[in-house]
């Protein structure tokens, strides 16, 4: 799916500013404030495991379906983790039908490259049989309404949808039987929540919505762990980050990936 920018006036755009030079978003929100979240489990009967996470307006679904695999012949001993994104038409008039576009590859890398590089699950448990038998993770995650700040949100989707799967049965002939799920989970072993802050002028925010997002001059997503450990980066934008920016970036994704993973821990009972 591709995606048709949203093109924002100059007039606007200094209507923003001045709203954020006094310390206030159009919505009302203070520039560090998230829009109010929920997020819940179990929305797919048909996926091993699933979420739905919603922020103001933007609502995202991810869910998780396994099966066996021959695993890579660089890693024969260990199992496979893949993300995909799609931006789906119903969910915004900006989305448009085709082949994947460069944001929803993006997306789906992005939230990719967090899980895999913090090591948030061991591949190797997902290993059946070395050199010919793994199990084949793969996590789907899509707006069904769009507002903006879909990698955070979409991140804390896959990351819930995770912790909510639960292992398909296996028959003896090696069959898997996608009507029965196991008591085992996906055993995780980090929470790689990604954070993005946007810059405009010279004003950072959190969260940004689908208008917000149109009038960025530059963003970071950071995918930070809970000892704060940098696990995976990510710039948008045009416009340069000075050492002060990325600075400031930094510490402010710090702290609201704590009140993120927070509320992820909350609803998934950990």
């Amino acid at each position: 799916m591709t995606k048709v920018p949203l093109v924002m006036s100059q007039d606007r755009k200094q209507h923003l500013i001045k709203s954020l030079e006094a310390g206030v978003r159009i919505d009302g929100r203070k520039k560090d404030e998230f829009r109010p979240l929920s997020i819940e489990l179990g929305v797919s009967s048909t996926a091993e495991g699933s979420a739905l996470v919603r922020a103001g307006d933007s609502s995202v679904i991810a869910g998780v379906k396994m099966g066996l695999g021959k695993p890579y012949p660089d890693t024969p001993d260990s199992g496979v983790l893949m993300v995909n994104a799609e931006l789906l038409p119903l969910s915004n008039p900006e989305f448009e039908s085709g082949p994947p576009g460069i944001e929803s590859i993006e997306i789906a890398r992005v939230i990719d490259r967090g899980i895999r590089e913090s090591h948030a699950f061991d591949a190797k448990s997902l290993c059946v049989e070395p050199g010919e038998s793994v199990w084949m993770v793969q996590c789907d995650v899509m707006p069904i309404n769009f507002d903006g700040n879909l990698i955070d949100l979409g991140g804390l989707a896959a990351l819930a949808a995770l912790l909510d799967a639960r292992f398909p049965m296996v028959g003896g002939d090696g069959t898997v039987d996608y009507h029965e799920r196991t008591d085992r989970k996906l055993e995780l072993e980090q929470l790689p929540v990604p954070v993005t802050v946007g810059k405009i002028g010279k004003h950072l925010l959190v969260d940004p919505t689908q208008e917000e997002e149109s009038a960025l001059d530059a963003r970071l997503t950071l995918t930070m762990l809970a000892n704060g450990d940098l696990c995976a980066l990510q710039k948008g934008g045009d416009e340069p980050l000075t050492r002060d920016d990325i600075k400031a970036m930094v510490s402010l994704a710090g702290e609201k990936g704590k009140e993120l993973r927070a509320k992820l821990l909350e609803v998934t009972g950990r």
